[in-house]
């Protein structure tokens, strides 16, 4: 019998906790300022996974796209994807969900992680909605963070770009996970970012 996603969900669900394996020190299994630069690698065997996934990109949306990608490009090193996107159709109107709707924009690969890791999406839509600003606490997707040497000086470059400062610079001590200096800031258009620096 052919087994459904559920179906292995399922069976997976009654395994015993002593049949999955993890690499991981459940005190340290954290992420961004409350936890390591590096991954967290967890070995479940394979038919613990409903989906098999991959990490491709985060899309950002703006109300300039140019002027946005600029500034990741020329603050973070992000590097420029192409072709520019200019999209428009029936198929994108099912899609989004969004009348008539027309975006443009570009993918920029993020640093750090070579020449096949994640991207940064940012699309301008020709009609945008209003949101409001964006605060460390609103539900949802929250901010996006970079590792970077010097958190005061990736501070100032972020600010000399065109972006403001959201917080002061703080520096914590967690057990497990070590010393993390980090502030949140924003790019432009009021995106949040954390700058963070760990260190033993």
């Amino acid at each position: 019998m052919l087994k459904t996603p559920m179906d292995t969900f399922s069976a997976s669900a009654k395994k015993p906790h002593d049949q999955t394996e993890s690499s991981c020190d459940t005190r340290s299994d954290t992420s961004s300022i409350f936890g390591t630069n590096e991954p967290c690698v967890k070995r479940v065997e394979p038919e613990t996974f409903v989906v098999n996934a991959k990490y491709v990109h985060t899309n950002l949306i703006a109300k300039d796209w140019r002027r946005l990608a600029d500034f990741y490009e020329n603050v973070f090193g992000c590097v420029r994807l192409l072709p520019e996107r200019d999209l428009s159709g029936e198929w994108l109107e099912r899609g989004s969900g969004i009348p008539n709707a027309r975006l443009r924009g570009i993918h920029l690969r993020l640093p750090g992680l070579g020449p096949h890791g994640p991207t940064l999406e940012i699309f301008q839509y020709d009609n945008c909605a209003d949101t409001p600003a964006a605060t460390a606490n609103r539900v949802g997707f929250g901010h996006i963070a970079f590792a970077v040497d010097d958190v005061n000086a990736a501070r100032e470059a972020v600010l000399s770009a065109g972006g403001t400062a959201l917080g002061t610079i703080e520096v914590v001590v967690i057990p497990d996970a070590g010393r993390i200096t980090w502030t949140y800031v924003r790019d432009p258009e009021g995106n949040i970012i954390e700058l963070q620096r760990r260190d033993p």
